[in-house]
């Protein structure tokens, strides 16, 4: 703990010298109306995480690193084609993205045009991309949907998350090969839908049938509308997707996917420096902890978050309360999670931010046992988050 706060001292005091040295730009080239962008990003975290029994072979540092790619040509008449991509070239088990780890994230090409855009590839839903989970200080190390966790389970030696993890934002169609419409945002409203053949992550749509598992899901339709709009005195964003898949494969209780979210943030300027935010989303879906091979007509999992900032000055101070629980066929135990953390951020350069926090998590099941024997589980911890992001948008 102490060696966290010397670290996050020394950072911020260095961070007014290192400014100009820390400020980087994507690298681009141009020909004609071809243009390639290329970005990245790296995030890493040390940490002193707490857990019943003192595992001894617990974790204290984790990180990961993005590299993105975007090829876009812009016509006269208004129209742009881009081809975009993100591979995860660096990771431990501890920081994993949204898609389990894999090399290629994404592999998507986009057709803006006045009447809204076309994504067809290996990218998100439209659940996905329009959701609202409410502000937070360092989504990275957030209670919904992180990328770094803290905690190694000694019993699997995997991270402990996995039993159930918090996803509030509706992202069962993952970076699945799909086809994507988005509508432009009039009077605040935009809607987006997405169709997804299978579980495939081949790059181009109905390429196959996806991996032969069973109870897979074929043929997901997702849709999302989004309002967002500033009023004289706050702003006001809000979301509310839904996604149905058809079960293949399916055994006695299998079932196709039934998945709906809602999430909202309200922004308050208090003065010209000072604003408060504030919101939350809730998710609902007949999977057993938000994994789509386990759709069942038995599986109930649902899952909350609300949370807070304030910001000031590239200062931001932020707390988060998560709580979900999830129960599947008669083998498979009902799990619940209640979380709590806050986080104080600082936008040290353009690129760098830090974040120094504290987060708990409490899990409790109704039959087994977790690694110590016990029904009910809690474990803390603090941690120093660093990100260095080269942004562009090459990812999408």
């Amino acid at each position: 703990m102490k060696a966290l706060l010397l670290a996050t001292a020394a950072a911020l005091v260095a961070a007014p010298a290192l400014a100009d040295d820390l400020t980087v730009s994507p690298w681009t080239a141009s020909y004609d109306n071809l243009t390639a962008t290329v970005t990245g990003e790296a995030h890493g975290a040390v940490f002193a995480p707490w857990m019943p029994a003192n595992p001894s072979h617990q974790r204290w540092a984790s990180g990961a690193a993005d590299l993105g790619l975007k090829l876009q040509r812009d016509y006269d008449s208004g129209l742009s084609l881009a081809l975009k991509s993100s591979f995860e070239v660096l990771r431990d088990r501890l920081s994993y993205d949204n898609y389990g780890g894999n090399l290629v994230q994404k592999v998507y090409g986009v057709a803006q045009t006045g009447l809204g855009s076309i994504e067809v590839g290996m990218t998100d839903g439209a659940g996905y991309v329009l959701s609202v989970t409410g502000p937070v200080v360092d989504q990275y190390v957030a209670l919904e949907n992180p990328n770094t966790t803290f905690f190694v389970d000694p019993a699997t030696g995997r991270p402990f998350v996995e039993a159930f993890e918090l996803q509030s934002g509706l992202n069962s169609s993952s970076n699945y090969a799909k086809l994507s419409y988005y509508t432009p945002r009039l009077f605040g409203v935009q809607v987006g839908v997405s169709y997804t053949p299978s579980e495939g992550r081949e790059v181009i749509p109905f390429l196959n049938n996806g991996p032969h598992a069973s109870n897979r899901q074929k043929s997901i339709w997702e849709t999302a509308l989004s309002y967002s709009q500033d009023f004289e005195d706050f702003s006001v964003g809000f979301y509310g997707s839904a996604a149905f898949g058809h079960g293949d494969g399916k055994a006695a209780n299998d079932a196709g996917l039934t998945d709906w979210g809602l999430g909202t943030e309200i922004d308050v300027p208090l003065d010209e420096d000072w604003k408060l935010a504030f919101g939350g989303a809730y998710r609902h879906t007949n999977t057993y902890g938000f994994n789509i091979y386990q759709a069942t007509t038995d599986a109930d999992t649902e899952g909350a978050h609300l949370s807070t900032t304030l910001s000031w000055n590239g200062w931001s101070l932020g707390g988060e309360y998560a709580n979900g629980t999830t129960a599947g066929t008669i083998s498979d135990p009902k799990l619940g999670l209640r979380g709590f953390g806050v986080a104080l951020g600082h936008q040290l350069t353009q690129n760098l931010q830090a974040s120094l926090g504290w987060q708990e998590l409490h899990y409790t099941r109704d039959s087994g046992t977790f690694y110590d024997g016990s029904q009910r589980l809690a474990m803390n911890a603090l941690f120093l988050h660093l990100t260095f992001k080269v942004p562009g948008g090459a990812g999408g």
